[in-house]
C-alpha cells in the first residue's frame, strides 16, 4: 500500500506524537452467554463444562500485569466473560493491577448493574460498551444477548459514577460504510472517550470465514478521527497484519493493540509494530522488541504485595520472562 494512501491524516492534524501498545488481560475464558457468533467463546463454549476451571489464577493476571509495567504497555482493558467472576473477586484483581500499575483499569465485562459498578468504581477508568457492529440489524442476530438498551443503562450509571465509556467495533461482521452514520451516531449520544477497532479474524465453528480488506478497516478509522478529532482510537491488529501499522497510524489511531504480545515479542510482528510508527512519524512508548532490565521482586515489594503473593506472582512472572528473553 502506497504510503499516501487516501486514508491519511496531515501529519500536522495529528493530535499526538506518541503511540503505544495496549494490551488486553483476559481473566477468564467461560462466559454464562457465549452467543456472540463471532466470538472464541462462542466457539469453546461446548467444551467449558466446569466455569471455575476456566478462570485464571490472581497470580497469573498479576504477573501479566508486571509485564504490561515492565514494558511500558497500556492495559486496553480487563476482560472476562459475562457472569464468570463475583464483584468481591475482581476487586482483588483490580487492587492488585492498580498496585502494579498505578492507574485505573479499564473494565469489558458486558453489562455491569449499578452496584457491582459502584463497587468497582475506586479501581477503575472506565467501562467498555460491546457494541460490536453498527448496524443494528445484523447486530440483533449476531450477538443476540448483549442488547444496546442494555449498554445504554450501563452508560447512565457510569455517568452517575463520572466514569468514562468506550466502546468496542469489529469491522468486518457485515456493515457498511454507510453504517457509520449509526456509530457517528452512538459516540455523539454516549459522549464516548474512546473506541477500540478490530479487524474481524474468523475463529473455526463459527459462520465468519474471511475477515475485511486493510483499506476498508482504514476508511472506518479515517473517518472517525476526521469526525471526532479528539476521540481515543485505538486499533487492533493480528500477526499477519503488521506491516499495515503505519497506515493504521497515519489513518488516525493513537495506539495499536490485539498482538500476542509475549507470544510474538521481538519477533517479526512486534519488530514491525515498532517500525511502522517510526515510520508514521510517531515515538513508539515502551517496547516489544528488547526486554527491560528490572528487579521485578524490588518492583513488587514496592508495590506494597506480601512475601506470600508476591513469591507466587514472581514464579509466574519468571515463565512469560523467559519466552520474552528467548
Amino acid at each position: 500500500m502506497d504510503k499516501d494512501n487516501e486514508y491519511s491524516i496531515n501529519p500536522s492534524e495529528s493530535h499526538t506524537k506518541t503511540t503505544w501498545f495496549e494490551r488486553a488481560i483476559f481473566i477468564s475464558w467461560y462466559c454464562a452467554k457465549p452467543t456472540c457468533k463471532f466470538c472464541y467463546m462462542y466457539s469453546i463454549k461446548d467444551q467449558i463444562k466446569t466455569p471455575m476451571m476456566a478462570r485464571r489464577r490472581l497470580e497469573s493476571i498479576l504477573a501479566e500485569a508486571l509485564i504490561t509495567k515492565i514494558c511500558g504497555w497500556e492495559i486496553g482493558f480487563v476482560s472476562a466473560g459475562i457472569g464468570s467472576w463475583k464483584t468481591t473477586e475482581l476487586k482483588e484483581v483490580l487492587e492488585g493491577i492498580k498496585k502494579i500499575t498505578g492507574k485505573k483499569t479499564w473494565l469489558n465485562l458486558g453489562f455491569m448493574p449499578e452496584s457491582q459498578l459502584t463497587e468497582l468504581a475506586p479501581w477503575i477508568e472506565g467501562v467498555t460498551g460491546t457494541v460490536e457492529c453498527p448496524r443494528l440489524d445484523i447486530r440483533e442476530d449476531i450477538v443476540p444477548d448483549k442488547p444496546i438498551d442494555k449498554i445504554d443503562e450501563m452508560f447512565g450509571y457510569a455517568d452517575k459514577l463520572k466514569l468514562k465509556k468506550s466502546i468496542t467495533i469489529i469491522i468486518g461482521l457485515g456493515e457498511t460504510i454507510d453504517d457509520f452514520k449509526v456509530l457517528s451516531g452512538m459516540i455523539e449520544k454516549w459522549k464516548i472517550h474512546r473506541i477500540n477497532f478490530y479487524r474481524l479474524v474468523p475463529h473455526e465453528s463459527t459462520v465468519y470465514t474471511e475477515g475485511p480488506s486493510t483499506e476498508y478497516y482504514l476508511k472506518w478509522i479515517n473517518m472517525t478521527r476526521l469526525s471526532f478529532p479528539d476521540l481515543q482510537i485505538i486499533a487492533g491488529s493480528w500477526p499477519d497484519k503488521t506491516s499495515e501499522i503505519e497506515h493504521l497510524l497515519t489513518a488516525g489511531a493513537d495506539a495499536i493493540t490485539k498482538l500476542p504480545a509475549i507470544k510474538y515479542f521481538g519477533k517479526k510482528p512486534a519488530v514491525e509494530i515498532e517500525e511502522g510508527a517510526k515510520k508514521a512519524g510517531r515515538k513508539f512508548i515502551g517496547t516489544l522488541t528488547k526486554y527491560p532490565k528490572v528487579d521485578a521482586k524490588r518492583l513488587l515489594y514496592d508495590a506494597g504485595f506480601d512475601e506470600n503473593i508476591a513469591a507466587r506472582i514472581l514464579e509466574k512472572y519468571e515463565r512469560y520472562r523467559r519466552k520474552l528473553e528467548r
